[in-house]
């Protein structure tokens, strides 16, 4: 297979397993609020523009998702200590908790999907993992 043609099906199956992820995630979150709040809990607290800086977007983006994480109790803002111009967002245990079971539904997604395949197919997406995960390594790029 040309490279060409495979980098486009590969960009077609992982932009399709990450919505079907999402659709699996529940709870009503939009995939910037997951993104947001997983990068969060990863970085932990962060000033509102570290966290534009990580989720490459734009400052009032920012705010807009996090004023609705706090209004669901997921992030809690509090001032800077050094500079009480700047908020600083942290994850607060129910979105953790939130994260934790929106990743057990998508876990759960996949090993039923998993379970219904050959021996044979899931030694093929181990083999597949390792490799995507290695290529991800490489680009020094971060994935959300």
């Amino acid at each position: 297979m040309p490279v060409n043609r495979l980098a486009a099906d590969l960009r077609l199956v992982v932009t399709r397993m990450a919505r079907r992820l999402r659709q699996h995630a529940g709870g009503g979150r939009s995939p910037s609020q997951l993104a947001m709040l997983a990068t969060i809990e990863r970085r932990g607290p962060m000033t509102l523009g570290e966290l534009a800086a990580a989720e490459q977007v734009q400052p009032p983006t920012v705010t807009s998702v996090v004023a609705r994480l706090e209004e669901g109790g997921l992030v809690v803002r509090t001032t800077h200590e050094r500079d009480r111009r700047v908020s600083v967002v942290a994850v607060t245990p129910a979105g953790v908790e939130y994260l934790r079971e929106s990743r057990r539904a998508k876990e759960a997604f996949l090993a039923r999907k998993l379970a219904a395949m050959s021996d044979e197919d899931r030694a093929a997406l181990a083999r597949s993992a390792v490799l995507l995960g290695d290529m991800l390594a490489e680009t020094h790029e971060e994935v959300s």
